[in-house]
């Protein structure tokens, strides 16, 4: 019945249903875009594990769908004004050089899918206990991020209000730039100033960087729970920042994949089909997650991703030694 909604994807030798894979990416990217995430680090595991899509191939896939899907969610938090122009830039900065280096880094030590498996277990393992320790209320930075998840949600009760009265809606919490220099970045959101060191952020996204480009996910799975957590710099400005700093740098990781061999003058280039339609799906999700972001509380949102990636992770690694 369904045959006639298959396709045969030469380059990845997947088989699958047209519909599968923007699906799964909607239903993905609508969760994950809301902490800032592409998607793609969910997205790499099912395709490894469902599709059956393992060589280095389905990294630039990955990057794809990044570049597909990622800005509508952008566009969304332009419009809405929460994006920290200082904090995209450093970023994008650092996670350039870093992603070359992680292309290296997977053809040239992680070609099996083995043990391949093991380094994507690990990454995740790391993102999902990032997640779940932002959920517990141990420090005063966290008890004075919940206070302005409070007064961003109150912001956002007045404005409906506002707007079912047929009155001038209050103006939306613009991200402003105070100081960006090459040592420091701050920026303003609702009153409230954020001030970080511009090259711990640089040498932290070149490390990401790395590790996103062997990954295949960009980085921005891992720059914003390190912003959020490390830097302790509120999801709400940061979400965006890490969205727009992905697309750039899987750019850049498409480049790399399929015009710069590694190793035995061999390239990896991208299912262009296959990613296509996993980035149409997630262009709707980010799109909905980016609009939607500002009504889910934060504790909830970083509960729900991080059980699920760790449990994930705990799958891959258990792969490697069973």
């Amino acid at each position: 019945m369904f045959e006639f909604w298959e396709m045969y994807f030469p380059i990845s030798g997947v088989k699958t249903s047209l519909w599968i894979p923007p699906l799964v990416a909607f239903v993905v990217s609508v969760f994950t875009s809301m902490a800032g995430i592409s998607g793609g680090f969910l997205l790499l595991p099912f395709q490894m594990s469902y599709l059956h899509f393992t060589s280095p191939s389905v990294n630039s896939t990955n990057f794809v769908y990044n570049l597909v899907a990622i800005p509508s969610g952008v566009y969304r938090y332009i419009k809405e004004g929460r994006m920290a122009w200082p904090i995209t830039w450093v970023v994008i900065l650092g996670t350039l050089p870093g992603v070359f280096w992680g292309y290296q880094i997977r053809v040239q030590y992680f070609p099996d899918p083995r043990s391949f498996k093991l380094f994507v277990g690990f990454v995740l393992l790391y993102i999902g206990i990032r997640m779940l320790y932002e959920v517990l209320p141990s420090s005063e930075k966290r008890y004075s991020m919940k206070e302005l998840d409070a007064k961003f949600q109150e912001m956002l009760k007045q404005m409906q209000q506002a707007k079912e009265r047929g009155e001038a809606v209050p103006s939306k919490p613009w991200v402003k730039t105070i100081v960006f220099s090459i040592h420091v970045v701050e920026y303003e959101f609702l009153e409230q100033r954020f001030r970080i060191n511009t090259f711990k952020l640089l040498a932290l996204a070149f490390i990401v960087g790395i590790v996103g480009g062997t990954y295949g996910i960009g980085g921005g799975a891992l720059i914003a729970p390190i912003c959020v957590s490390i830097f302790h710099l509120p999801i709400h400005t940061i979400a965006g920042a890490a969205l727009l700093g992905t697309f750039l740098t899987s750019v850049a990781g498409i480049v790399f994949y399929t015009w710069i061999p590694a190793i035995n003058s061999t390239t990896w280039p991208p299912d262009w089909s296959l990613g296509i339609l996993f980035g149409l799906g997630g262009f709707l999700g980010m799109y909905c997650g980016a609009r939607l972001q500002k009504f889910v509380p934060r504790k909830v949102l970083h509960s729900m991703l991080g059980l699920l990636v760790l449990i994930l992770a705990v799958v891959y690694i258990g792969q490697y030694f069973y």
